[in-house]
């Protein structure tokens, strides 16, 4: 019945047209719900107490995951490089950048602290031209200038003792937390990248040559390992998140431990942080590698990037946040600069 109930699943999923865009817009969705979340487990238990509670929700849900569709709750056939550098990227992307994303949410709001992921497709770009070789076109210069024009249009304003002077409307520690999330997130996704290429050759090394065929059939829902392979990578990630957050909270912070300890008695900080969890590393990290299965990179993160622009509204009307003109406007020229990465 599982079988083929999955296999008409995947049928189904072959059928769609446009799969990575789409995916690439449910992605921008969930990045949009895990903000809202993690804003308000942010300032009731810690960014760095959120953040051990949700990797280790994201890795229960990964096993889990992992478990009923490949028959086993964990990373099948990963050697040793895929597993370098995924956890680089993990400490990368999770450790340092969710810590500074977090830590902009509870000095600012999820709303500027999301503008500021933005500069992921810079920090990317230069990542790999770094790492990769890649080269930047003349665009994706011009796309930085844009994209900064649009961030610093949503966060200055005329100062109250001279209406003429621009001055920083946002605390100063929380723009330098959003521009290190912002910078961690691009960083990590290069390095990502890397990490499930080495994936990808190490399980043809296991003299898998086409990943969608192969389908253990002890598993209780089996789906095709190229399907689960960035589950597994994220899996990878999510360990090396939760090892670096559970060695920060025990050794830095005293007062992260009491409110850890206090948030596992907070109904609605737990509720959040399950939120952010399922949104963020397991739905929406996944699916973000995924994406760029099934569509080219650029065209994924340029549908992603809509994030600073898709939540708005809500935090509007869940936070009642003043929201004014300038600040949507920057927002959307922040995001059209990210789109001058891939044209």
């Amino acid at each position: 019945m599982c079988r083929k109930l999955s296999l008409s699943l995947r049928q189904f999923f072959q059928g769609i047209m446009y799969k990575g865009e789409l995916i690439s817009l449910v992605v921008a969705m969930s990045w949009t719900a895990t903000a809202l979340f993690a804003e308000v487990a942010s300032k009731r238990m810690g960014s760095l107490a959120l953040n051990v509670l949700r990797m280790i929700l994201s890795l229960l849900l990964l096993g889990a995951t992992l478990w009923i569709t490949l028959g086993v709750p964990f990373p099948l056939m990963a050697d040793g490089q895929t597993w370098f550098w995924l956890s680089l990227s993990g400490f990368v992307g999770y450790v340092l950048g969710d810590f500074c994303l977090f830590q902009s949410y509870v000095l600012m709001n999820s709303r500027f602290g999301q503008l500021f992921m933005t500069l992921a497709s810079p920090a990317a770009a230069i990542t790999a031209w770094m790492l990769l070789g890649e080269h930047m076109k003349p665009l994706a210069v011009l796309g930085m200038i844009v994209t900064l024009v649009g961030i610093s249009l949503s966060i200055m304003s005329k100062g109250e003792e001279n209406g003429k002077k621009l001055e920083l409307k946002l605390p100063l520690k929380g723009v330098l937390f959003g521009i290190g999330a912002g910078m961690g997130q691009g960083v990590g996704l290069v390095l990502s990248k890397v990490g499930m290429e080495y994936y990808s050759a190490a399980i043809a090394a296991n003299g898998i040559t086409d990943m969608a065929s192969y389908i253990n059939e002890n598993a209780l829902f089996p789906v095709s390992l190229d399907f689960m392979m960035p589950f597994a990578s994220t899996m990878i990630r999510a360990i090396t998140g939760f090892m670096g957050f559970t060695i920060a909270l025990l050794l830095f912070s005293k007062t992260a431990k009491h409110l850890f300890i206090e948030g596992l008695h907070d109904s609605r900080a737990m509720s959040c942080a399950l939120g952010a969890a399922i949104f963020g590393p397991f739905v929406g990290v996944s699916l973000s590698l995924m994406a760029t299965l099934y569509t080219s990179a650029g065209i994924a993160q340029t549908i992603m990037a809509t994030t600073p622009v898709l939540i708005i509204a809500p935090s509007w009307f869940l936070f009642r946040q003043k929201v004014t003109p300038l600040e949507v406007i920057g927002a959307v020229i922040a995001v059209l600069g990210v789109t001058l990465f891939f044209i």
